[in-house]
C-alpha cells in the first residue's frame, strides 16, 4: 500500500495545532519563531511562514510584529468585514448620529492587550471610550486601545466631532485588519451605556487594524444583536 507523503507545512501546522489541543500551548502562549521551526523540521522559512500564516488566517494564531507568533483566545473566530465609519452608515440611512466620549486616557496594558498591539505587558496605551448613537438611541459601545508610539496625538482629540476610526483613518492609513466576531452577554454598565437588559444578547467585534508602520489599535465593538449585522452594517 502507497504511503501518502504530508506536505511539509502540514506537518508543521499538525505539530502546533497538537500542541494547542493536548493543552501544553495555552492561550497567549508564544509560539516557536520560523526559523526555529525551519531547524527543528528541517524546512525553509518560508514553508514554516506558511504554516503560522495559515493558521493565523483560521484564528488559531496572533501575529505580532517584532514580538511572535502567540496561540490566540480559543473563543475568537477570524472573519473579514467591511470596515466603514459608524456616523457614514448612521448618516447613509438619513438617521441622526451623535456621539458621547465617555473615556480617554493612558494606561497600563495587560498581557493580552500588549500582545495585540506588539507592546510589552506594562507598557502605556492610550485608551478611548465612546457610545455612539442613532436617533438618540444608544447603538454601540466602542472601547478602543491605540498603540502611542503610532498615533502621538490621540489624546488630544475630541471624539464627539469625529470618530476615532476617521480620526485614526487619516493619520495612520488602514493596510489590514483582523476580525473576531463574538455572541456575548455584557457586563452590568455596558447593558446599562447601550439600555437595555442583562439577558439581551450582543454581537462583540474585535477589531485589530495595522497601518505600514504596524499595529495601530485594537477596538472592541458592542452592540445589541438585535441591532447588528454581520457586514459591520448596523441597522435600527
Amino acid at each position: 500500500m502507497t504511503q501518502v507523503k504530508i506536505a511539509k507545512y502540514r506537518v508543521i501546522k499538525q505539530y502546533i495545532c497538537g500542541k494547542i489541543e493536548s493543552g501544553q500551548w495555552l492561550e497567549h502562549s508564544k509560539v516557536p519563531s520560523e526559523n526555529e521551526l525551519s531547524e527543528q523540521f528541517s524546512v525553509s522559512r518560508m514553508t514554516a511562514r506558511r504554516a503560522l500564516q495559515e493558521l493565523t488566517e483560521q484564528g488559531l494564531l496572533v501575529r505580532s510584529q517584532g514580538s511572535g507568533t502567540f496561540v490566540a483566545t480559543f473563543k475568537s473566530q477570524s472573519s473579514l468585514l467591511e470596515i466603514r465609519n459608524i456616523a457614514d452608515e448612521i448618516d447613509d440611512r438619513g438617521h441622526q448620529y451623535h456621539a458621547e466620549q465617555l473615556t480617554l486616557k493612558a494606561v497600563e496594558v495587560n498581557e493580552e492587550i500588549a500582545i495585540l498591539l506588539s507592546l510589552k505587558a506594562g507598557d502605556i496605551a492610550y485608551f478611548s471610550s465612546v457610545l455612539h448613537f442613532e436617533n438618540n438611541s444608544p447603538i454601540q459601545l466602542e472601547q478602543r486601545f491605540v498603540n502611542p508610539k503610532l498615533v502621538a496625538n490621540y489624546l488630544k482629540q475630541d471624539f464627539t466631532q469625529i470618530t476615532p476610526h476617521e480620526y485614526l483613518s487619516s493619520e495612520a492609513p488602514l493596510t489590514e485588519a483582523t476580525h473576531e466576531v463574538e455572541a456575548v452577554l455584557a457586563k452590568d454598565e455596558i447593558n446599562q451605556l447601550l439600555a437595555i437588559s442583562n439577558t439581551t444578547p450582543c454581537l462583540q467585534v474585535k477589531r485589530r487594524t495595522w497601518s505600514s508602520q504596524g499595529v495601530v489599535s485594537l477596538a472592541i465593538l458592542t452592540a445589541p444583536g438585535n441591532k447588528y449585522r454581520l457586514g459591520s452594517h448596523l441597522i435600527f
